[in-house]
């Protein structure tokens, strides 16, 4: 009786992690992406003139990223077992390549951009004049703008459509999901903050799954559980 207890109140846990997970990744890739967006010209092609200016913001932007994929990962995780038994395979596997995928291309820039402030700090001037940094910003700018966000759309469409078999978020949230997916897919690369629709969806579905369970949290335990 006891290890069915522990059972229990582990699984009634595991939503809200999820939800804390989601909205932890969601506040750290907001502000990561908000400092980058301030401090980098929109254009790929520029000049480099920032890097003197803004390599703190871009460093901090930078730190923050890995905390924020970590976020993301456990959100995935306990996502998943939030579908539990009714997890369909084919959009599961979807559903967890992009997220992985999307996961891998943040690090990924991450990492290419890192090495861009590196080289800067160490030879300025040598890095505009070899091409290095016109490669690496575009290399970064690619990854960000068009793969990572075309995985997010991918994501987000495949988890509104287990939401809708499963019935595990609300419908109006569903259709804003898959209005929200469009967006990343067909007009990334055209509007400079198109990337924040994604970590926004997955703050509201994370701030959905918190307030769900806070509402349904038992006051009491069961007569199950006193025996």
């Amino acid at each position: 009786m006891e290890q069915e207890k522990a059972l229990t109140h582990n699984r009634l846990k595991t939503p809200r992690a999820a939800a804390i997970a989601g909205i932890v990744f969601s506040v750290l890739y907001i502000t990561s992406l908000v400092l980058v967006r301030l401090s980098v010209p929109a254009d790929p092609h520029d000049a480099g003139t920032w890097l003197a200016s803004s390599w703190k913001s871009i460093n901090l932007a930078l730190y923050l990223q890995p905390f924020a994929g970590i976020a993301f990962l456990w959100f995935i995780g306990v996502l998943r077992d939030r579908i539990g038994i009714y997890e369909d395979r084919f959009f599961a596997t979807v559903f967890l390549g992009s997220g992985l995928l999307f996961l891998a291309m943040l690090f990924a820039s991450g990492a290419v951009a890192a090495g861009i402030m590196i080289s800067y700090n160490a030879t300025p001037d040598k890095l505009v004049e070899s091409g290095i940094y016109i490669f690496g910003r575009t290399v970064v700018y690619q990854i960000v703008n068009v793969y990572a966000m075309k995985m997010a759309g991918v994501f987000m469409i495949s988890t509104c459509t287990v939401a809708v078999r499963t019935k595990i978020l609300p419908r109006w949230i569903v259709f804003l999901g898959y209005a929200m997916a469009l967006l990343l897919l067909l007009s990334v690369g055209y509007f400079n903050w198109t990337p924040l629709v994604f970590p926004l969806w997955v703050l509201l579905v994370s701030t959905y799954i918190l307030l769900t369970n806070l509402r349904n949290k038992p006051n009491a335990a069961s007569p199950a559980d006193k025996s």
